[in-house]
């Protein structure tokens, strides 16, 4: 695959980015075997960009990621993780587990939110340490929300300093919002902004402020949660939008949605994938998986052909505004 630069930084992405989360065991257990062929199917495909985070897990993604990666030349790959929650000893977490926050971990840990200075040097000395690595990529503050001032004055400058030292190769922040990031695109200096949710089919509000922010200022996107927690690929009753079952509303927009991409021959969920990269702001989609057949399918679907006259019909049906950026037809994986 080829690789785009985040924002004015040196750190390269490739156009597709294995997401880590499942390899901490997301909603339910997956086999150390497992997590290593995944990682290896990414490999296998081209994918050279890979996502993680304390959080995911309890550090066990963190750890599988780095040992799956041991061994691979250092300069091959690239690898965020993100900043904000530290891993604190849970003396009550003997016997239970962290399902509470959607992993099938036993909880000997807790989580601590913390967007100090120190916080951040903590979180990155520990996550390389689970992580078996020199250095850090990418280091993106993680779900800011209820902390925005301190993320800004405290963790910011640190991460500001931890790059111009060489620490880290790029700074941003991973939010399911846009409106906070897009302050800190006008506020401060980062490379990226990893936006989950945001910019999909489904939901296009990244488009009024964020994206146009960052395409001004010469910053990289990276586009998570392209199927809306699934809705976007197996759209039904019952099915989960932004970890909640779907509202009847949001659930009849996916089935028309459907409708239009299956006239065209296409599966809902290649679209999905292909939407975000209309823009010129994003230079990497981040997906989940859990296999090494979730990650397969997700590159077929990138392959697949989209013909422009899908994007119309979207267009026409009221799915999409007029004037949202689409990408041009192409049957290779290489987005345009």
């Amino acid at each position: 695959m080829r690789t785009t630069p985040l924002g004015g930084s040196a750190v390269e992405v490739t156009p597709l980015a294995l997401g880590c989360a499942g390899l901490g065991n997301l909603y339910q257990p997956v086999a150390d075997e497992t997590a290593l062929a995944t990682v290896e199917a990414a490999w296998d495909a081209g994918i050279r960009t890979f996502d993680t985070a304390p959080h995911y897990g309890l550090g066990l993604s963190e750890r599988r990621l780095g040992a799956a990666l041991r061994g691979r030349p250092r300069d091959t790959y690239t690898v965020s993780t993100k900043v904000g929650r530290l891993l604190v000893p849970n003396p009550e977490g003997g016997s239970g587990d962290d399902l509470a926050h959607g992993f099938a971990v036993p909880a000997t840990q807790r989580r601590v939110w913390d967007f100090s200075a120190d916080g951040v040097l903590r979180s990155l000395e520990a996550s390389l340490d689970r992580l078996g690595l020199d250095r850090i990529d990418v280091a993106l503050l993680h779900d800011p929300d209820d902390h925005a001032e301190q993320a800004l004055r405290e963790a910011y400058p640190a991460l500001e300093r931890l790059r111009a030292e060489g620490v880290v190769g790029a700074i941003g922040v991973g939010m399911n919002q846009s409106a906070l990031p897009a302050r800190f695109l006008r506020e401060t200096d980062i490379d990226v902004v990893l936006l989950a949710g945001r910019y999909t089919l489904l939901d296009q509000d990244g488009l009024a402020e964020l994206l146009p922010e960052a395409a001004a200022r010469g910053r990289s996107v990276v586009i998570g949660g392209v199927f809306n927690s699934g809705l976007l690929i197996a759209p039904q009753p019952g099915a989960m939008y932004d970890y909640a079952p779907a509202p009847r509303p949001v659930l009849d927009r996916a089935l028309r949605l459907l409708e239009v991409t299956e006239r065209h021959g296409v599966p809902l969920r290649a679209a999905a994938l292909r939407f975000p990269f209309g823009h010129p702001a994003v230079a990497s989609v981040l997906t989940g998986a859990r296999s090494p057949g979730e990650v397969r399918d997700t590159v077929e679907q990138l392959r697949h052909q989209i013909p422009d006259a899908l994007w119309e019909e979207l267009r026409a049906e009221g799915l999409l505004a007029s004037g949202t950026p689409v990408p041009v037809a192409t049957s290779s994986m290489e987005p345009s």
